[in-house]
């Protein structure tokens, strides 16, 4: 007998449907599956008949055939364990459900029947929505992301037995709903304060005003001048995360299998922040089965690199396309996959190996050879796309024991909202256009006018400074951000004046 049920599979960030056709049959008790399976797709024929057996039903006794379809695109993990068993079940006439096409199901089976989660799911209920699917059968610790697809009914199984019992009619159950509204009033003030930060008053503006126009910043100072502690603190003053924002980040995390047990969706900014012993594939994403990286995971948040120059140089250099595109493209010899990746990038280094070069207290002992290769690290082109470099002193003595606390990171998020929504105003004829740290030439030209006093004072500071053509974009976009903070319509000299001493670490500086 031949039975049909419906899944789903995760190809980059979406998914597609996925029809497995059971066909029972006679001849020797074997197992086939065909559709270029995987190695994880081939072993669920061993966990499937266990799991059948330790079900309470019979396992078929001859040949059993499933096909995966499409047949051309490789089908990965456990995912299908579970659509295949209840497959298997309907067509060796063990159960018996008229309308399991109306579901889609995923699912991995442990040996003992019980159903575990998977990743994915978010992007399959997606695509089983669009493909006219009624429900969906998921993993119990899966409800909550499956969810929040609105349209589609979800049913989450604990056991196979469960799942069987429900598609054949014998239990009655109720879907699974998730409540949005109350997912995100449930989020409450980040634990992180600025409040907490002594001093620094120079870079927590500078943050400030990355934040407001969605610049990246490199921060550099000696150790334990508050670099860290800086940047875990951006998320509390970043704007909150739109609902289709939280959807594009949630599909990403869930399948990385990042999104965590009985989780809805990602609810606040993302904040990444991985060692410098990463890799390029770590970074970027890659693998046989391409997952995304750590650039993907930080889309719409922060990805924070401690120790800039302790990364290899490599890494460093295949983050260029990413902060330029918004997007990585990983190519493989059957197909390329492409992930999102929208981020701010933090950065934060020492001044030199020791970490004490231009300290007034500490001696450096450091050559300059040592400093200059040190510095080089961190190539120019990717210098030259970090808009704001700031640098962050050692803390003085009364600063530290000041018992009077810092502007709180509520205030500087209510003035970062105020300078977000004139750019949204501003760039509203612009569908992918979000904030000023993404504006072309074209952009720039209409909307960074200069009057003649910042005109002649930008002129002078590219003459003198030596800034790369890159870099005059970047000041004049980080001066439209500042003016944006003011209040400001035009772009006035004492806006280029601060967004030029935002590049005071400029690659020719360094020289």
């Amino acid at each position: 007998m031949l039975a049909t049920v419906y899944s789903g599979a995760v190809y980059g960030v979406d998914a597609y449907p996925v029809e497995i056709e059971v066909n029972a049959g006679h001849g020797d008790p074997q197992t086939v599956i065909v559709g270029l399976p995987d190695a994880a797709v081939k072993e669920s024929k061993d966990r499937v008949r266990t799991a059948i057996g330790n079900s309470g039903f019979k396992a078929h006794v001859g040949r059993i055939t499933v096909n995966l379809a499409p047949a051309d695109i490789k089908k990965e993990g456990p995912i299908f364990d579970l659509p295949i068993a209840l497959g298997m079940l309907r067509a060796s006439d063990e159960i018996d459900c008229n309308g399991l096409e109306r579901f889609a199901v995923v699912g991995e089976l442990a040996l003992s029947g019980e159903v575990r989660r998977v990743r994915g799911v978010l992007p399959i209920a997606m695509a089983a929505r669009a493909a006219g699917r009624q429900g969906i059968i998921v993993p119990a610790d899966n409800a909550e992301e499956a969810a929040v697809v609105e349209g589609l009914a979800v049913y989450p199984v604990r056991t196979l037995r469960q799942a069987a019992d429900f598609v054949a009619g014998v239990r009655q159950q109720q879907p699974f709903r998730a409540d949005l509204k109350s997912i995100y009033e449930s989020v409450g003030e980040h634990d992180d304060d600025y409040a907490d930060v002594k001093g620094q008053e120079h870079a927590r503006r500078a943050l400030e005003v990355a934040v407001a126009g969605g610049h990246n910043v490199l921060m550099i100072g000696p150790p334990g001048a508050g670099k860290t502690m800086l940047a875990k603190r951006i998320p509390s003053i970043l704007p909150r995360l739109q609902l289709e924002e939280a959807l594009e980040a949630s599909k990403i995390h869930s399948i990385a299998g990042t999104l965590g047990v009985r989780r809805a969706l990602i609810e606040r900014r993302p904040f990444r922040a991985p060692h410098h012993t990463i890799s390029d594939a770590g970074l970027l994403g890659g693998g046989a089965h391409p997952m995304p990286g750590e650039v993907s995971l930080a889309h719409h948040g922060v990805l924070f690199l401690d120790e800039l120059p302790e990364f290899h140089r490599n890494v460093l250099e295949v983050l260029r396309q990413p902060l330029e595109d918004g997007r990585v493209t990983i190519a493989r010899a059957a197909a390329s996959v492409t992930f999102p990746c929208r981020f701010m990038l933090v950065a934060a280094m020492n001044p030199c190996p020791c970490g004490y070069y231009g300290d007034a207290k500490r001696e450096c002992r450091c050559n300059d050879r040592q400093i200059q290769s040190y510095r080089n690290k961190i190539s120019g082109p990717l210098l030259d796309r970090i808009d704001i470099h700031v640098e962050v002193p050692a803390i003085r003595y009364q600063e530290l024991t000041s018992l009077e606390r810092g502007e709180s990171s509520a205030a500087i998020r209510e003035r970062v909202a105020a300078g977000r929504e004139i750019q949204g105003r501003r760039f509203q004829a612009h569908r992918r256009l979000h904030n000023n740290a993404g504006m072309g030439p074209r952009q720039l030209q209409q909307y960074c006018r200069l009057d003649g006093e910042a005109q002649e004072l930008l002129r002078m500071a590219m003459t003198e400074l030596h800034f790369s053509a890159r870099a005059y974009d970047r000041i004049i976009k980080v001066a439209r951000t500042i003016a944006d903070l003011a209040g400001a319509e035009r772009i006035g000299p004492d806006h280029v004046s601060e967004a030029v001493q935002y590049r005071t670490l400029d690659r020719q500086l360094w020289a």
